[in-house]
């Protein structure tokens, strides 16, 4: 029955994050599931696709730890408290907060690999991730800055 459980897990996160990926590249993979409006869920584990608005103020917060992820480094958002590529989050879980519901904000150059990353905090047990949707592209388009590019 664990095996079953499991197998389904697995098939439900594979399908998210290629929903999510192809989000994150401007191409639509269908309605969202219902009612999450901008977020999707993998087990009770919530992960928020932001604007550069919404962004700016969840890590204007001073609990939210903010994370570049992109590979290679094109540059941050200013206030970023770590960077650590998209496919070594796990590799590095002992920089991030023991506290698995402490928020983290996360962020790429355009989306594919911060939705990656997504998929890895929430698969590690955190339940407070937001997503910069369209990465610094993104942001800059809304005429914010980027430091150290």
């Amino acid at each position: 029955m664990a095996v079953g459980m499991l197998k389904r897990m697995c098939v439900a996160a594979s399908a998210v994050v290629a929903s999510v990926s192809l989000a994150s590249c401007g191409v639509s993979a269908g309605p969202s599931p219902a009612g999450s409006a901008g977020s999707s869920t993998v087990g009770t584990a919530p992960h928020r696709l932001l604007g550069p608005d919404d962004f700016a103020t969840a890590i204007g917060q001073s609990d939210t730890l903010t994370v570049n992820v992109h590979v290679p480094f094109e540059g941050d958002i200013p206030g970023t408290d770590l960077s650590i590529p998209f496919d070594r989050v796990a590799e590095h879980s002992n920089r991030l907060p023991t506290d698995r519901g402490a928020p983290i904000a996360i962020y790429c150059r355009s989306g594919p690999m911060s939705a990656t990353a997504a998929e890895t905090l929430k698969s590690l047990g955190y339940t407070d991730v937001v997503e910069l949707k369209g990465g610094m592209k993104a942001w800059q388009a809304s005429g914010r800055p980027l430091v150290g590019n």
